[in-house]
């Protein structure tokens, strides 16, 4: 069994204290063990950063862009060694992995673009001899703490673009699943990036609180549950910290009378079954307009949920590995349970799978309910396992009344062939990200990712335009050189044009 290792200074570093241990999902067995950072090491990865920012914030973009050209080049070289790493700590398909990689690559190229997005703004003249801009300007050392469901993808959707924009990065991933991320975080040296701009620390909630209460972390980005993202945005916040929080979701897809049933069920069962649940973008309640709709849909989903092809997530060809935890799928199992209790119809039932070969993974097959109401649990609660909850409801109006009364506001989607139906629900709903006959309406990088209400807490959105934004301060300048020869008086009103 190996201890994995912090990233400080651009060198690997062992730390001899409290340890967290590292599962294969797949086999419930204990393959690694990783250090849980003291605040002694928190801190040398934030004096290092320090250190490195003076010199970093003074290199041209142009040449921070081409460290990212490099490390583009580098992941795509090691996308099978990547994902085969996400897979055996995750539990989520080699090809569910590679497309996580891949949505991760989107914003180191965007990224790549740094000498484009902050060039600045410039205005000649605006007054006599006087010209006037705006510079986009790092803040210094910045942090992220990212999520278990998506080891690679989040982080990069993180310090690619804090790093082009001038800023060092402490990375503090989850500790349930960091190989990968850490290799990451290597190539990213190999490509040439100077010691010290980035450092990966692993840990708990000690490192967090480091990270929160350190006075030379200028900016937090997080992504994880809503509990923890209000936390983290109100300590971080009060200590005059830029902070960006992710919080959870409780994603509804619309389908509408006149939807096409079949590729809404192909979308469905990819967006709700996907990585066993485990996004923050999974649609977990499908909402049926007309009980016609709920039956025909219930009847073509069944077959599908029973015959999803489940096992051992580095196998290839499968829909579902197992959940990230033994507690996570009790948690879920919990959640099922609880429908049960309530009333809801269990459909499909996912509960005591075992696979032959894996008896000790943490397997769930996937669970379908019906009859779901707004009372219970398991539509209340974002459940982060797989099961999908079917609502039914009487009017697109009042599909759109219970998405708006929900906490959550992070993503959601409609089927319909009815465009009036379609433009009515993007402009009246209360959701930061919508799909019209797109399940999983994530933007691409040159957009930016958040939602609404208790789904984001903070002003911008992670990644694209937002990402620029939150990781730089504009700093506006006005110039004037008056001429030798002209001597003006003093003016004592404010000043005008």
């Amino acid at each position: 069994m190996s201890l994995i290792q912090h990233l400080i200074n651009g060198q690997l570093v062992t730390e001899n204290g409290r340890t967290a241990d590292v599962y294969n999902p797949s086999t419930g067995q204990v393959i690694h063990q990783v250090p849980l950072a003291s605040r002694e090491t928190i801190q040398s990865a934030i004096d290092s950063a320090k250190a490195a920012f003076p010199t970093w914030r003074n290199t041209p973009p142009a040449k921070r862009a081409q460290v990212m050209f490099r490390f583009k080049q580098l992941l795509e070289q090691n996308e099978a060694r990547i994902s085969q790493l996400i897979s055996e700590e995750h539990g989520k398909t080699l090809e569910d992995a590679a497309g996580e990689l891949k949505r991760g690559i989107e914003n180191v190229e965007y990224a790549c673009s740094a000498p484009e997005i902050l060039k600045g703004e410039y205005s000649r003249n605006v007054g006599p001899n006087i010209d006037a801009w705006s510079d986009f300007q790092p803040l210094g050392v910045v942090a992220g703490i990212t999520p278990f469901n998506f080891p690679a993808m989040v982080p990069l959707w993180m310090y690619p673009l804090a790093i082009v924009c001038g800023n060092c990065f402490i990375l503090k991933p989850s500790e349930r699943d960091p190989s990968s991320t850490l290799l990451i975080a290597q190539l990213l040296q190999e490509a040439g990036l100077p010691k010290g701009v980035l450092s990966v620390v692993h840990g708990d909630k000690g490192a967090v609180d480091a990270l929160i209460e350190a006075p030379e972390v200028k900016a937090l980005s997080f992504v994880g549950s809503t509990p923890i993202a209000e936390y983290i945005y109100s300590e971080a916040t009060k200590r005059g910290k830029r902070v960006q929080a992710l919080g959870g979701a409780k994603n509804h897809a619309v389908l509408m009378p006149d939807a096409d049933l079949d590729n809404a069920v192909s979308a469905l069962m990819g967006a709700a079954y996907g990585s066993c649940g485990e996004r923050c973008m999974a649609i977990s309640v499908a909402v049926c307009v007309g009980d016609q709709v709920a039956d025909a849909l219930i009847a073509k989903l069944v077959p599908q949920v029973k015959a999803l092809k489940i096992g051992a997530g580095t196998t290839c060809g499968l829909d579902m590995g197992p959940l990230v935890t033994g507690q996570a799928r009790d948690k879920v199992s919990g959640y099922i349970e609880e429908g049960v209790s309530s009333g809801a119809e269990l459909v499909v039932d996912g509960r005591g799978l075992s696979i032959a070969g894996h008896e000790d993974g943490f397997f769930l097959g996937g669970s379908l309910f019906d009859r779901v109401t707004p009372e219970m649990r398991i539509y209340k609660e974002e459940i982060f396992g797989p099961v999908l909850c079917v609502v039914r409801v009487s009017s697109l109006e009042a599909a759109m009344q219970l998405i708006n009364d929900h906490e959550y506001g992070n993503g959601t989607c409609i089927f319909t062939r009815d465009g009036e139906a379609a433009r009515l629900f993007c402009d009246e709903i209360e959701v930061g990200m919508v799909g019209v006959n797109v399940p999983l309406p994530v933007p691409v990088a040159y957009h930016s990712f958040g939602g609404w209400k208790r789904s984001l807490f903070g002003d911008l959105h992670a990644y694209g335009p937002d990402g620029v934004r939150f990781y730089t301060r504009r700093k506006a300048i006005t110039q004037r050189w008056p001429q030798r020869a002209s001597h003006e008086a003093s003016q004592f009103a404010f000043p005008s044009l």
